[in-house]
C-alpha cells in the first residue's frame, strides 16, 4: 500500500544530513523525491564514510539511511541553465527542501520568493543552521556546532569540572529532520484548506533549544539556570544509572520518586529504608543523595544484571538496560516495534533502520536503495519534456554529466 505522501513531489537540494534526512523521511512516507546534486560526485556526504571511519567498504550506511528511495539528478548550479532546470523541477513540485545557506540560495535564484512566485502552491522548507534571519543566518553550521554546542546541549551534559562529551553523528540533524518533516506535513494540510503553500523554517539551533526546553523554559520563567549534575548528587537517586555486579549498567526510571521508592527497597532487600528518616521521602533522599546513591551502588553490585532483571520484574521496579548499538540491533523489542526492517537482500542490504514513525492505515515501506549520483538525470529530464537531442546538447555544455 502506498505511504501517506504518495503522489507528493519533492525536490531536494541538500548536502550532508539535515536537509537530506528531511527529504528521506518524506520518501519513506511515499513521496517522489528528486535529489539535485552537484557534479562530479554529488552530495559530499557520499564519500565521507571511508575517510571518517577508515573502513574500505562499498556502502555508506549513514548516507543510505537518509537518501534511500530518492531519484538523483546531477545539475551544475553554477550555470544559469542548470539553475533554470532546477527551477523548472520545482515548478511542478509540491515541496522544496534545502539546507543550503539562505544567501547561497538567493544568489542562485532559488530563494522562497522566487520559487513560490513561480509556484504558489509550493511548500518551501528551509532547514538551516541558525535560521533565515539575524546576523548568523549564513554562518557555516553542522549539528555539532549549532545544535550540540551553541544550543546548550553539550554544556548541560557536562559534569562539573569535566570535558564536554562528544556528540554521535547526526543526532541534531535527525532531530531537526523530524521537526522539518512535521512542518512540511502541516503546511501540506494547510494547503488543502487554503490552496496555497508557504515557507516553513526550522534550524539546528532552534531544535537544540527545544530539546533543552525544560532548562531553557525554566531560565526564561524564573531566571534560574540549573547546572548539570552528577549521578552521585542527583536530585532523585532512583532516576539514575547504576552498575550491576557483572559490570553492566542500567537505569532506574522512578520519576515518581515516592511512588517507586518502596519497590526499589523491596528489590534490594531493605524494606526498612521506606520509613528511615534519611530516605523516607524525595526531600530526604535529595538532601542525602550522595549517601543514598552509595547505598544503592553497593546493593546493585551484589548481583549480575540478569538476576536483577528478574527481581525488578517481580517487585515492579521500572528500569531499562544501557545498551550498545550491537545490543540495540539484536533487541527483540526493537524488531517487534518495527525499528529494523527487511530491505533489498539482492543488493547486499538484508536489513536497514526504519524511520521512526509508522502509518497503520497507509503504511508504505522504505524505498529503493540509495541512487548513484546522477542515476536518474535523463529520466527526470525526459519527464520535464526534454528530448534526447536536447539532453545530449546539455551534456556537451556541461550542464549535466
Amino acid at each position: 500500500m502506498p505511504g501517506p505522501l504518495a503522489g507528493i513531489r519533492v525536490v531536494e537540494i541538500g548536502f550532508w544530513v539535515a536537509g537530506p534526512a528531511t527529504a528521506g523521511l518524506l520518501a519513506d512516507w511515499g513521496a517522489d523525491v528528486v535529489k539535485i546534486e552537484p557534479p562530479p560526485g554529488g552530495d559530499p556526504f557520499r564519500g565521507i564514510f571511508l575517510s571518517a571511519v577508515g573502513i574500505d567498504v562499498p556502502f555508506n550506511p549513514p548516507f543510505e539511511l537518509d537518501n534511500r528511495g530518492k531519484r538523483s539528478v546531477v545539475l551544475d548550479l553554477k550555470t544559469e541553465e542548470g539553475r533554470e532546470l532546477a527551477r523548472a523541477l520545482v515548478d511542478r513540485a509540491d515541496v522544496f527542501v534545502s539546507n543550503l545557506r539562505p544567501g547561497a540560495l538567493e544568489r542562485m535564484g532559488l530563494d522562497p520568493a522566487t520559487l513560490r512566485g513561480r509556484n504558489p502552491r509550493l511548500v518551501y522548507c528551509s532547514v538551516t543552521g541558525y535560521g533565515v534571519d539575524g546576523p548568523d543566518r549564513d554562518r557555516p553550521a553542522y549539528d555539532i556546532g549549532a545544535f550540540w554546542s551553541r544550543a546548550g546541549v553539550a554544556a548541560m551534559l557536562t559534569a562539573p569540572g569535566g570535558e564536554p562529551p562528544v556528540q554521535r553523528g547526526g543526532m541534531g540533524d535527525h532531530t531537526t529532520a523530524i521537526a522539518a518533516a512535521s512542518a512540511i506535513s502541516a503546511a501540506l494540510y494547510a494547503r488543502e484548506r487554503t490552496g496555497t503553500g508557504q515557507h516553513v523554517v526550522t534550524s539546528l539551533l532552534r531544535t537544540g533549544i527545544y530539546v533543552m526546553g525544560w532548562d531553557v523554559a525554566t531560565r526564561l520563567r524564573f531566571g534560574y539556570v540549573a547546572g548539570p549534575g552528577t549521578r552521585r548528587e542527583t536530585p532523585n537517586p532512583i532516576a539514575n544509572g547504576y552498575r550491576a555486579g557483572c559490570g553492566r549498567w542500567f537505569w532506574l526510571i522512578g520519576l515518581e520518586a515516592d511512588r517507586h521508592w518502596p519497590d526499589v527497597c523491596r528489590a534490594i532487600g531493605r524494606p526498612d529504608l521506606v520509613a528511615d528518616p534519611l530516605t523516607v521521602d524525595i526531600v530526604a533522599r535529595r538532601k542525602n543523595a550522595v549517601a543514598v546513591v552509595a547505598l544503592l551502588d553497593e546493593a546493585f553490585a551484589a548481583r549480575p544484571l540478569e538476576e536483577w532483571a528478574a527481581v525488578f520484574e517481580r517487585e515492579g521496579v521500572w528500569w531499562a538496560p544501557v545498551q550498545d548499538c550491537d545490543e540495540v540491533a539484536r533487541d527483540p523489542q526493537v524488531r517487534a516495534a518495527g525499528g529494523v526492517v527487511p530491505f533489498e537482500p539482492e543488493a547486499g542490504l538484508p536489513e536497514q533502520l526504519a524511520s521512526p514513525i509508522d502509518f497503520r492505515g497507509t503504511p508504505g515501506e522504505p524505498g529503493r536503495t540509495v541512487p548513484e549520483a546522477g542515476q536518474h538525470t535523463e529520466e527526470v529530464l525526459l519527464e520535464l519534456g526534454y528530448d534526447w537531442e536536447a539532453i545530449g546538447a546539455m551534456k556537451e555544455r556541461g550542464v549535466i554529466p
